[in-house]
């Protein structure tokens, strides 16, 4: 028996609409999909819904892979594609498998031989990065700083060595909540000449690219209070 192909969905990173973010190859995939490994079922079913309102919810399986699915879970949810069923794994938003739990299920389909396809869309890791005029050459992310007092600091500091030392552009996150305390100790921390590139809101209306002196940040501060943001700094 052919085994089932496992697709790598990405979702959008807000709410913009879906031709904007998803080419039709995309689309035609999703609509032939009956299974899906999902880190959010009910936000899974509005994107499905969003994407073909036609599509038959109560007909589709979901697999939920989120900080409470216990790892032993996953073999369990590709039984479908080793039965001859593709899968598709749906981000919360962006790309599957990167700043993402979906990693986990792909790491175990390579080794049980089922084919990995990853699909077109939107990363706002990668999107960040062309429009911050940074090098897009050597570049690291580094995913979440600490939150824990001190050591943040330290943490930025590292952060900015690193990107002096090796020419390479670090970028990271945070929790939306906490954008503008890690905006103001980015400022504290950082060296004046450091460059700073704030990417917020990225493919929706409001979106928010640009970068600037750390220095030039400095009493120019946006409200990027609860919205997704990126930060890229490079010395």
């Amino acid at each position: 028996m052919q085994k089932g192909n496992l697709y790598l969905i990405p979702n959008t990173l807000g709410d913009s609409p879906i031709e904007y973010n998803l080419p039709q190859t995309n689309i035609d995939i999703i609509r032939d999909l009956k299974f899906f490994i999902v880190e959010n079922i009910r936000t899974a079913r509005r994107f499905l819904k969003k994407v073909d309102r036609n599509i038959n919810i109560d007909e589709l399986t979901f697999f939920l892979i989120d900080k409470h699915t216990k790892p032993d879970k996953y073999p369990s949810y590709l039984v479908p594609a080793q039965e001859g069923h593709s899968i598709g794994v749906l981000s919360e938003a962006g790309c599957p498998g990167v700043a993402d739990p979906g990693a986990d299920v792909v790491k175990i389909a390579h080794k049980k031989n089922i084919r990995i396809i990853p699909l077109i869309g939107p990363s706002s890791i990668l999107l960040s990065l062309m429009a911050s005029g940074m090098n897009g050459q050597n570049f690291a992310f580094v995913g979440y700083l600490p939150v824990k007092k001190g050591e943040t600091a330290k943490a930025i500091r590292d952060v900015e060595q690193r990107s002096i030392h090796q020419k390479q552009t670090q970028i990271f996150i945070e929790a939306p909540y906490r954008n503008a305390k890690l905006l103001q100790d980015i400022l504290s921390y950082c060296k004046p000449q450091t460059q700073l590139c704030i990417a917020c809101d990225i493919t929706l209306e409001t979106e928010f690219i640009v970068t600037k002196t750390i220095a030039e940040w400095k009493g120019n501060v946006p409200d990027i209070n609860k919205r997704p943001t990126i930060f890229l700094i490079q010395g």
